[in-house]
């Protein structure tokens, strides 16, 4: 496995791609493989170690390559930098692919609550021609994702919401309804959307279950692909749902929801 750091853009100092690489085999003849970006959670305020290296080891026993994006918080969330960066990153793994043996056909994106959030923004509001330009695809679509994988995500901005995401990527807690609409994912799907795979708990207290499946809702309006999976129990903040990325809190191990991650990889390698 090749494992390093990189910073691709300059302009944004605080944000970092971390590599998680197959070596290449003459035995296996595999020369590229479909990439998975993971973002982390945090509610846009820091980033889940549970939900960084341990998925990103997941993905690549999986045969996918991985990297985390760490991507700017707190007050730098402000003005779309996440979003930004998370688009330029797609861009950046397909116009490297040959270098980090990526198949730029099938590059996805995958978070967690506000990390899903971010992810939902990448394969839906990279359309916005504000995006566009800050990225510069306005005449392709290369900072498009293949798909994204959403665990328990933040998607609304009305009472369903998380406030301090949406808090943070306004830049202010007096930010206008108008203002968080702009950032509720749902607003923004139509016929460009990527595909996604959902998966969120009934139970979760802190992002509710309605994210999802208002999201969903509205790729079906919109005759986009997507696989939605609703487990009946368990808190939120599961990652892997075991013992692993569980913190010693055994609310957070859930043998029935811990299926998920081989769901995700089926779904991305069918894709």
């Amino acid at each position: 496995m090749k494992h390093f750091s990189l910073q691709p853009f300059p302009e944004y100092p605080d944000c970092t791609l971390i590599a998680y690489l197959h070596d290449k085999s003459p035995e296996l003849q595999i020369t590229s493989r479909r990439t998975v970006i993971v973002c982390p959670g945090g509610g846009y305020a820091f980033l889940s170690a549970r939900e960084a290296e341990p998925i990103a080891l997941s993905f690549l026993s999986q045969g996918f390559n991985v990297f985390i994006l760490r991507y700017s918080i707190c007050e730098n969330a402000a003005n779309c930098r996440p979003l930004i960066q998370a688009c330029k990153t797609v861009k950046f793994l397909r116009e490297h692919a040959e270098e980090y043996d990526v198949d730029p056909r099938y590059v996805f994106i995958n978070g967690y609550s506000a990390g899903g959030h971010l992810s939902a923004s990448c394969g839906t509001m990279f359309d916005l021609p504000e995006i566009r330009a800050a990225v510069g695809c306005e005449d392709n679509d290369l900072h498009r994702p293949t798909g994204t994988v959403l665990g328990y995500p933040v998607i609304a901005s009305n009472h369903y919401g998380h406030a301090g995401s949406f808090n943070l990527l306004c830049g202010s807690a007096e930010a206008t309804a108008e203002d968080r609409a702009y950032y509720s994912v749902d607003k923004h799907v139509n016929a460009k959307t990527a595909p996604a795979f959902i998966w969120h708990t009934a139970e979760d207290g802190l992002v509710p279950v309605q994210n999802s499946l208002v999201y969903a809702h509205a790729l079906a309006d919109n005759g986009i692909s997507f696989e939605l999976h609703v487990y009946p129990y368990g808190p939120h903040g599961l990652a892997l749902c075991n013992k692993e990325t569980s913190y010693s809190q055994p609310v957070l191990e859930r043998p029935e929801c811990e299926r998920w991650i081989l769901d995700a990889g089926r779904w991305m390698m069918n894709m």
